[in-house]
C-alpha cells in the first residue's frame, strides 16, 4: 500500500476500529463488511481500497496488535533470571492479551490462517514482529543464527497454540503450558 494522507490514515483506522469492535462482540462471523462500513461511517467501496477482504482487514488488525505488544515489551523488557523464563514472559504477555478478548482473538486468528494472499503477507509480518519481540529477551552476545531459529520455532508453537485455543481443542491455560514446554526444551540447554 502506498503512503496514505492524514485523512486516509484516519479513515483506515476507523475501519480497523469498527472491525475490532464487531469482532470483540461476536467473533469472526460478526465482522461483516457492510457493518464495518456503517460502524466506520465510510462507503463499502472505501473499505476495499484499503483491504482486499475481511480476512485481510482482520489480519492487518493483528499486525497492529503485535506491533503494539512489541512497543510495550521494548518499554518494559522481561527481567526473569533465565533465558527461558524471559522468553516465556514475552509469550505469556502476548497470550494474556489474546485471552482478555476471546471473541476478537478468534476473529483475528481465524483471519490470519486464511489463504487470502494479503492475509498471508500479514502472517509473515506477524511472525517477523513476534520474532523481534521475543529476541528482546535474549542477551546481546547470544548466537544470532541460533536465536533466530529458536524464536521462529517458538512463534510457530505460539500460533499453533492459539489456533488450538480458538478452535476449542484446549483452554488458554494449556496453550500457555505448551509455550512453556517448548521454551524450556529449546532454551534450558543455554543455562
Amino acid at each position: 500500500m502506498t503512503a496514505l494522507t492524514k485523512s486516509q490514515t484516519a479513515r483506515r483506522q476507523r475501519v480497523v476500529a469498527a472491525a475490532l469492535e464487531l469482532g470483540s462482540k461476536g467473533g469472526y462471523d460478526a465482522v461483516q463488511m457492510r457493518d464495518v462500513a456503517a460502524g466506520a461511517d465510510v462507503a463499502l467501496g472505501t473499505i476495499y481500497r484499503y483491504f482486499s477482504s475481511k480476512d485481510h482487514l482482520l489480519a492487518e488488525a493483528l499486525v497492529d496488535w503485535v506491533r503494539d505488544l512489541s512497543r510495550r515489551v521494548q518499554a518494559r523488557p522481561p527481567r526473569a533470571d533465565t533465558l527461558a523464563e524471559r522468553v516465556i514472559d514475552v509469550l505469556r504477555r502476548a497470550t494474556r492479551a489474546m485471552e482478555a478478548n476471546p471473541q476478537l482473538s478468534e476473529a483475528v486468528i481465524t483471519a490470519l490462517a486464511s489463504a487470502d494472499p494479503h492475509a498471508a503477507r500479514c502472517q509473515r509480518e506477524v511472525g517477523l514482529v513476534m520474532a523481534e519481540t521475543m529476541a528482546i529477551a535474549f542477551p546481546a552476545e547470544f548466537d544470532r543464527a541460533a536465536r533466530d531459529d529458536i524464536v521462529r520455532t517458538l512463534g510457530h508453537v505460539w500460533f499453533s497454540s492459539l489456533v488450538g485455543w480458538v478452535n476449542r481443542w484446549f483452554g488458554i491455560g494449556q496453550a500457555g503450558d505448551e509455550l512453556e514446554i517448548a521454551a524450556h526444551l529449546l532454551l534450558d540447554q543455554y543455562e
